[in-house]
């Protein structure tokens, strides 16, 4: 069977072919891969674009809020600079978490998400920020643009994720919460990673 030429329309890679938004940033476009009723961990594979499962979770807990990562950002050593105790960046787009009122049930979503803040996580040596941010058309949360205004329970339900998702059954995982910060810092490090992604695969 033959197609019309208009039905060849390819699927762009969520990394490299999504935009990151005009408004970066401040609102950020973000593509989702896990949800708070996920007990299996996925991310997206870098060669297909596909999600692909990574593994179960290894503790009870699952992801407190949307989790997923900003297109055409990369964690190089802008990034790293940026987080002085990691010895290099972990070369995968910078993640995400976006709080919404409402719940989301599904990955492989895109949304726009207004930052107020982030965790510097340190895996491996590594820089893994976790940048925190609202659901942007979400009228619920449309007063907060800062982390303080984010419920302290809800902050450390994420920090206690962070820490423990890659715990093995027996032993500890070299994961390491630094610190959090606010909406300021959070947008220095999406820039850093803008500017990692810039140089890694071009504008």
């Amino acid at each position: 069977m033959t197609f019309p030429k208009t039905f060849y329309h390819w699927r762009p890679h969520p990394w490299h072919g999504l935009d990151i938004g005009s408004h970066a940033p401040d609102v950020v476009n973000a593509y989702i891969e896990m949800t708070p009723f996920d007990s299996v961990k996925y991310e997206v594979d870098k060669t297909t674009g596909y999600l692909r499962v990574d593994r179960p979770q290894l503790t009870s807990s699952m992801p407190p809020t949307l989790y997923g990562f900003i297109p055409r950002t990369y964690c190089g050593a802008r990034v790293q600079a940026l987080s002085p105790t990691s010895k290099k960046g972990d070369g995968d787009p910078l993640d995400i978490c976006v709080i919404s009122e409402r719940p989301i049930n599904r990955g492989e979503v895109i949304l726009r998400a207004r930052i107020v803040g982030g965790v510097q996580m340190v895996d491996g040596g590594e820089a893994d920020d976790k940048i925190i941010a609202v659901l942007h058309e979400d009228p619920f949360w449309e007063h907060v643009n800062e982390l303080e205004q984010i419920r302290e329970t809800l902050l450390d339900r994420l920090h206690h994720y962070f820490e423990t998702y890659k715990l093995p059954p027996i032993g500890v995982a070299d994961v390491k919460i630094v610190e959090r910060y606010g909406a300021e810092h959070a947008k220095k490090v999406i820039q850093a990673a803008q500017a990692d992604y810039n140089e890694m695969y071009g504008g």
